[in-house]
């Protein structure tokens, strides 16, 4: 039989580097696929439905919402963001890994729904750093700044409720430590117990001979 495939979730402050991490390690690896998010806002201009998001009215979201079709979603400044359940699960059941790259709100509300994620945390190596990334975007304001690093330093404090953390010193490195982890959880006893119980079933009197 298929082993499971992993439900990879991350999650880190703005600036820390996620979304590149998550870029390089797929660049590395055949066997992975991120998730669409469905929305209930209005495509934007080069969005693509099915790879961007998945663009749907308030009314279909609500009743998705009714039947628990969400692994996880949240209303944002008045639309509707969420995770769909039912392509994860299939995915994960061809053996499939699966990235959520989300925010802490989402990661936790996943950790509600599901007990197979895998929770990991991306790091910036200092807050000096973070401050030199954000401002390097050029798309932010003094004001827009301190709100960002306000909203970091409350968000690290949920670092605990997460399995790993990574600390993004660099991508390359980042990526790596992604992997590794990755692969010991690959390793789990709870995950290759198919090859130990086909071990047991060997005919042992078949193997002396």
């Amino acid at each position: 039989m298929m082993n499971r495939g992993l439900l990879l979730v991350l999650s880190g402050p703005s600036g820390a580097g996620k979304g590149t991490v998550c870029e390089a390690y797929k660049c590395r690896h055949e066997n992975i696929w991120t998730s669409v998010s469905m929305t209930t806002r209005a495509p934007r201009k080069g969005e693509v439905e099915g790879e961007s998001y998945y663009f749907v009215t308030v009314e279909e979201f609500e009743r998705k919402i009714a039947n628990d079709e969400f692994l996880e979603y949240a209303q944002v400044y008045g639309n509707y963001y969420g995770t769909p359940r039912a392509q994860v699960e299939e995915k994960i059941a061809q053996g499939r890994d699966v990235i959520l790259e989300i925010d802490i709100q989402g990661a936790l509300n996943v950790q509600e729904n599901t007990s197979e994620g895998i929770f990991i945390f991306i790091l910036p190596p200092s807050m000096n750093e973070l401050k030199k990334r954000i401002i390097g975007r050029g798309s932010e304001t003094p004001e827009s700044l301190l709100t960002r690093f306000q909203s970091a330093y409350n968000e690290i404090n949920y670092v605990s409720k997460y399995n790993y953390a990574i600390t993004n010193h660099t991508v390359e490195q980042a990526a790596h430590d992604l992997a590794c982890i990755v692969r010991a959880e690959k390793c789990r006893v709870t995950r290759v117990s198919n090859e130990i119980l086909s071990l047991k079933e060997e005919d042992l009197n078949e193997l002396i001979d």
